[in-house]
């Protein structure tokens, strides 16, 4: 069974980096007792950049324990704390291949549901000292993700993650994580993606624009993008079991336009740096190199070729 290991929260703060002075609120800690997650956060967690972080399709962000050990041998570092990688819960199994976008997740008072893989942003790199340390996450596979609060609630660390409905077509944070980044696409892949109602907006209209350019007829969606329209697979202690009915009452009245453009242009951003080779990662400038935006965006220097790079890799 999955557990919480730690709940980690942070207020953002202004921080020196390379010449420059950047908000963010990366640096998280871990708190004692139960705490309080709400619609758009965690009782004494913020964001510094709402653009790129936070909102309701990325309330809490969740990373592995198993991935920052890994991370520690690979850095050489003799320990990474909780909450090092800028994530509310770290958690102890739940792997990026496990858990699938869609899945709801009963974790102490509160009910989740799993929205959409980690972007990469400069911060994680400013917080543990390797500027290269976002191309790693997606060079090495282990991005973590983001879930949206369905139900609020308190939750602890020992709490236990028990999945209480699966997502349709079962792609798993890893499989749609690859989908966006990495070459050789599945096309029927992404015909799925976009028809999963939980996809936050920016990756469902990214997915939409790679298949408008491959000449794929776009399938329709089950649901207004954004909203956990699909009713699942209710299940016991991970055990898929038989489809539900949809249920409007339980999908959240929100408008996602502006929400779609915000995540669609946060992604042109990052893949300008990330994409090479046809869409395989290769590294990121160096940060004394270029003058970095106050954002999770690339460089102000390389906006022209990204714009370029966006377009021709079809990356919406």
């Amino acid at each position: 069974m999955a557990t919480v290991l730690s709940v980690n929260v942070g207020m953002p703060k202004d921080v020196p980096w390379q010449g420059k002075t950047v908000h963010t609120g990366i640096w998280k800690r871990p708190v004692a007792g139960p705490q309080m997650v709400r619609r758009l956060n965690i009782d004494g967690d913020g964001q510094g950049d709402l653009a790129g972080h936070g909102g309701e399709q990325r309330a809490v962000l969740v990373y592995q324990a198993e991935s920052i050990r890994y991370w520690q041998e690979f850095l050489g570092r003799d320990s990474l704390e909780y909450g090092a990688f800028g994530e509310n819960f770290t958690i102890d199994g739940l792997s990026d291949d496990e858990a699938c976008i869609g899945d709801r997740y009963r974790i102490g008072e509160a009910e989740f549901e799993v929205t959409q893989p980690r972007v990469t942003c400069y911060r994680v790199g400013m917080r543990l000292d390797a500027p290269q340390m976002p191309a790693w996450l997606v060079e090495h596979h282990r991005p973590g993700f983001y879930l949206r609060v369905i139900t609020e609630g308190r939750v602890q660390a020992g709490d236990e993650i028990v999945r209480t409905r699966r997502g349709p077509h079962e792609l798993s944070v890893a499989d749609i994580d690859a989908l966006l980044y990495l070459p050789d696409r599945d096309r029927d892949k992404l015909k799925d993606a976009v028809e999963i109602p939980a996809l936050s907006p920016g990756w469902r209209q990214s997915f939409l624009d790679l298949l408008k350019d491959d000449g794929a007829a776009a399938p329709s969606v089950g649901g207004e993008p954004g909203r956990p329209g699909w009713p699942g697979r209710p299940g016991r202690s991970g055990r898929p079991g038989r489809p539900g009915r949809s249920s409007r009452s339980d999908r959240p009245a929100w408008s996602t336009r502006d929400l779609a453009e915000r995540e669609v242009a946060e992604q042109k951003r990052v893949i300008g740096d990330l994409a090479r080779d046809n869409g395989v990662v290769s590294q990121l400038p160096r940060p004394d190199a270029v003058r970095w935006k106050d954002d999770c965006g690339i460089p102000d220097a390389a906006q022209g070729d990204h714009e370029r790079e966006g377009r021709d890799h079809g990356r919406g």
